[in-house]
């Protein structure tokens, strides 16, 4: 039988992580003069910045150490690495080019994916509602995908990206704050070695601008790091569907900040496409919750 106690804190962690996701988009938008590029590679410098006087702090140095040595738990978590940074390009990239209810679409659709996911490799039975559910949101991509004429690549890449890391922290033999700092420190070599390319071009924008654009990336760390960590630490105690089912409080978040603070446009078709994948993501929820009342047949 499952830990309660687990469930509750899993649930605080998720819950936590993405409502923190929902409201990140404010802090991006202030350094939205900086290049999403300079601006991913601040994001693994200064989370390693962060993570590594944490872990030394709670004695897990030597832990972190012996993870490294572990080939097959570096082997995933590298694979995890390349994920995450496709997925913090793609966001940011996203909301410096004013696409934040795209990549709000793809937060929509995560969830779903997730679902698919837990069905395809750890043999999560979906029943009939959660079928409908994906049967909706697909349709509801496709529809959005006709109306731009185009595939919806942001949404996609980030709804996929997070559900293979996801994925992958799960089932990776490692704990959340450990992992993601062996995956900062994959990618901080060749991030420190960018800025120092350009700098010495003269693109660099960090100490170049003022100091508050300095703080803010400086800060970035923090911002990246923290949700990650409570994500990473939910997952491992939820199944992956109620992962989903947690996720939707980023999307929602960025889809407000987008057409309300940001004035990004919404059209009829696109508000279509949306009120598809809602109602799927309704059926999801509403199925999961009746599920869970059901009283279980004895093992």
């Amino acid at each position: 039988m499952p830990d309660s106690r687990s469930d509750i804190r899993g649930v605080a962690y998720g819950l936590g992580a993405f409502l923190w996701w929902g409201l990140s988009p404010v802090y991006f938008k202030a350094i939205g003069h900086v290049p999403p590029i300079e601006v991913l590679a601040h994001r693994i410098v200064w989370s390693l910045v962060l993570l590594v006087p944490l872990l030394a702090v709670r004695g897990r140095l030597g832990e972190a150490w012996r993870t490294v040595h572990q080939r097959r738990v570096v082997l995933a978590l590298a694979v995890s690495t390349l994920l995450v940074a496709t997925n913090w390009f793609t966001f940011v990239y996203s909301i410096a080019t004013a696409q934040l209810v795209q990549a709000s679409l793809g937060y929509f659709i995560n969830p779903l994916v997730n679902v698919l996911l837990g069905m395809i490799v750890l043999r999560e039975r979906l029943r009939p509602w959660q079928w409908v559910s994906l049967a909706l949101a697909t349709a509801g991509v496709v529809l959005l995908g006709l109306r731009l004429g185009e595939v919806p690549v942001i949404s996609l890449v980030l709804a996929f990206s997070f559900g293979f890391y996801g994925l992958i922290r799960k089932t990776a033999v490692v704990g959340p704050t450990i992992g993601l700092t062996v995956e900062t420190a994959l990618l901080t070599p060749v991030a420190l070695a960018a800025m120092w390319i350009w700098n010495g071009e003269g693109m660099l924008v960090f100490g170049h601008v003022d100091r508050t654009t300095d703080l803010l990336l400086a800060l970035s760390g923090v911002i990246t790091a923290v949700p990650l960590v409570l994500f990473a630490a939910g997952a491992r105690r939820l199944r992956y569907a109620t992962v989903g089912f947690l996720q939707y409080a980023a999307p929602s978040g960025q889809f407000l900040l987008a057409v309300l603070a940001f004035g990004e446009p919404m059209n009829p078709q696109r508000l279509v496409s949306f009120i598809l994948i809602w109602i799927a993501l309704a059926i999801y929820s509403a199925d999961t919750v009746a599920s869970r009342r059901r009283p279980r047949a004895p093992a």
